[in-house]
């Protein structure tokens, strides 16, 4: 997820928004089909109005349709499909009123005003894309079709709506667009990371993403001049190095004192081993790819190691199964397996190394006093602890580099007289 997070955040911005912009269209609908219902409903008044006047005056039911006419109404006369229409339309709105009355009087003392207060109850009804208006008063009730009405369509709302969130979409859409060179990018430069010194940054255009992808294409031609002058200049140096003291070596033998052959003889041996461990370093530090990475079995390669350190089999037990399997460069690992067994019998006062393979780790065990610093002053080059000991200090910063390549790391623990090298 961490790899995607920006295209995350982008997406979740996305939602947000069409969330939040949903969430205002839809009040936003709420509120203007409410002010729509309470506009027309005011059209109840004009049909109360005549329906009183025609109950006061008691005019015909002809005079009653045609003063509803005016204002396109219709009255409901079938009471089947009120009752219908009662039952299984939408009320829309409905309110009671107090309906005042006044009414010029004559009795024995003369004219008087007389003042009716009656309960009214109106009723908007939506039933297929139709408006009635149903009224109840104290003496009766009428239904009336408006049939100029019609129910509330929502579509300059909608197109609005829709509009809007194209506009969005797009903007987004536009947005995605300029982060497909970044994730391009960042593809490329997992692939260098992982070797591939070749692929190209370069790319067109003028924008942020296409100067930092040229800055990158730049830096990766200046980090590759600089590998290969320092490739060419270690293997250059190596192989100098090698032929003075293949020749020192043979000179050594035309000695005539045996103390002197043996003096010269383990120095030039000593600058020999030194050069050896200056190219694995080298190849483990310019290892770019793991093609050479293979899956074999553990105890192969302590076998190789076992062979490759030159020891009796009796100073290393192993207590490895048969069927453990490891994807590792068979060369590096061996050495690495190598520098640890001649590290053990080199240090230990019995001369007995025990490797052992368990909770996926590989721990190499030997008795001896625990070590005097921390490891991470082992691992350093051209440290140790015994001077005297025939080394250059590079044993174990051999170790670290290439178990740095395998993806592990190098650990240590001292238990009961008992140093515990560990290869998790």
């Amino acid at each position: 997820m961490k790899k995607h997070a920006v295209l995350i955040t982008v997406l979740f911005a996305l939602s947000v928004t069409y969330f939040s912009v949903s969430v205002v269209f839809w009040e936003f609908y709420k509120l203007n089909k409410q002010q729509y219902i309470d506009h027309i409903f005011t059209k109840y008044s004009v049909i109360t109005q005549i329906y009183k006047e025609h109950q006061q005056r008691k005019s015909s039911e002809i005079m009653l349709e045609a003063n509803l006419a005016v204002y396109k109404f219709r009255i409901e006369k079938d009471d089947a499909k009120q009752d219908f229409t009662l039952k299984h339309g939408k009320i829309l709105k409905r309110e009671g009123f107090k309906s005042v009355d006044e009414a010029l009087m004559l009795n024995d003392q003369g004219y008087f005003t007389q003042t009716v207060v009656s309960d009214l109850r109106a009723t908007m009804i939506e039933l297929k894309n139709e408006i009635y208006f149903y009224i109840q008063t104290s003496t009766g009730s009428i239904m009336i079709q408006d049939e100029e009405l019609k129910p509330y369509r929502p579509w300059n709302i909608l197109y609005s709506y829709t509009t809007i969130i194209a506009i969005i979409s797009v903007a987004f859409f536009m947005i995605l667009q300029k982060l497909r060179p970044l994730i391009r990018l960042r593809r490329k430069i997992a692939l260098f990371g992982n070797g591939d010194l070749n692929i190209s940054f370069k790319t067109k255009g003028s924008d942020e993403i296409a100067l930092i992808a040229n800055e990158l294409e730049s830096t990766r031609l200046k980090i590759n001049t600089i590998l290969e002058s320092r490739t060419l200049f270690l293997r250059n140096i190596m192989h100098e190095l090698k032929t003075p003291i293949a020749k020192g070596t043979i000179a050594t033998q035309m000695l005539d004192s045996k103390k002197q052959r043996d003096r010269f003889g383990s120095i030039f041996g000593r600058l020999e081993s030194l050069v050896t461990e200056f190219a694995m370093i080298e190849e483990v530090t310019s290892l770019n790819d793991k093609k050479d990475f293979k899956e074999y079995r553990l105890v192969d390669i302590i076998d190789g190691a076992i062979d490759m350190a030159m020891v009796e089999r009796s100073s290393v037990s192993v207590d490895v199964k048969s069927s453990q399997k490891i994807f590792a460069n068979y060369k590096l690992y061996t050495t690495a397996i190598k520098n640890m067994i001649d590290n053990g019998i080199k240090y230990s006062p019995d001369g007995h190394v025990k490797i052992v393979f368990i909770k996926n780790e590989l721990s190499f065990e030997s008795k001896g006093k625990c070590i005097s610093h921390p490891l991470q002053y082992y691992i350093e080059p051209f440290t140790k602890d015994n001077p005297s000991k025939n080394s250059f200090g590079l044993g174990l910063y051999l170790v670290d580099s290439i178990l740095k390549a395998h993806s592990q790391v190098l650990a240590h623990e001292y238990d009961n007289g008992v140093n515990r090298f560990i290869f998790a």
